[in-house]
C-alpha cells in the first residue's frame, strides 16, 4: 500500500488496510486534531448534537462553579495575558476598559436583565448602522408567553 502525507504533522504514514483514505497517522497528537475537526464540523451542521453540547457544557459548569476562579488564580501570566487581550479587544470595538455596558464582554446567558418586559409593540432600531438615517426601523408587537409555554400543549401554528 503507498504512503500519504498526514493532514496534521505532515509526516508520511502508511494508511490501514481497512481505511484507504485515511488522512491522519495514528500519533495521539494528529488523533486530537481529527476528532477536533470531526467536533468542529459536527458542531455547525447538526443543531441536535449543538444542544446536547451547551447542556453538558451547562451541568459541568454548575458542577464546577468556582474553576475559573481557581484557575486564574494558579494561572497568574494567563489571566494578566487574557486582560491585555480584551483591552485591544475593547479598544477595537470603540468601548473604554470601564465600559459596564453587557455588550462590552458578558456572556449573554449569564447576563440578567433588572427590567422586565411587558407584552405591547415595540420599535426595534439598530445600534449602529451605516449613515445617519434609521430607514431600518421595525414596529413589533409581543406577547410574554408563561414560562413552560410549550408543555401546556401546542405551538403557535396550532392555536392559531
Amino acid at each position: 500500500m503507498c504512503r500519504k502525507r498526514c493532514a496534521a504533522c505532515n509526516e508520511l504514514f502508511t494508511p490501514r488496510r481497512n481505511v484507504p483514505d485515511q488522512a491522519f497517522c495514528s500519533k495521539p497528537a494528529c488523533q486530537r486534531e481529527r476528532r477536533r475537526g470531526w467536533q468542529r464540523e459536527k458542531l455547525k451542521q447538526d443543531p441536535d448534537y449543538r444542544a446536547n453540547q451547551a447542556a453538558a457544557q451547562k451541568r459541568w459548569r454548575e458542577r464546577n462553579p468556582e474553576y475559573w476562579h481557581h484557575y486564574r488564580q494558579a494561572h497568574p501570566k494567563y489571566t494578566a495575558r487574557n486582560r491585555q487581550k480584551q483591552r485591544e479587544r475593547n479598544r477595537r470595538r470603540g468601548l473604554s476598559d470601564t465600559d459596564p455596558s453587557p455588550r462590552a464582554i458578558a456572556k449573554m446567558t449569564e447576563y440578567q436583565s433588572k427590567k422586565t418586559v411587558v407584552s405591547g409593540t415595540y420599535r426595534l432600531i439598530p445600534v449602529a448602522g451605516p449613515g445617519i438615517g434609521k430607514m431600518d426601523e421595525y414596529l413589533v408587537e409581543m406577547q410574554v408567553l408563561l414560562e413552560g409555554y410549550a408543555s401546556l400543549g401546542g405551538d403557535c401554528k396550532e392555536m392559531t
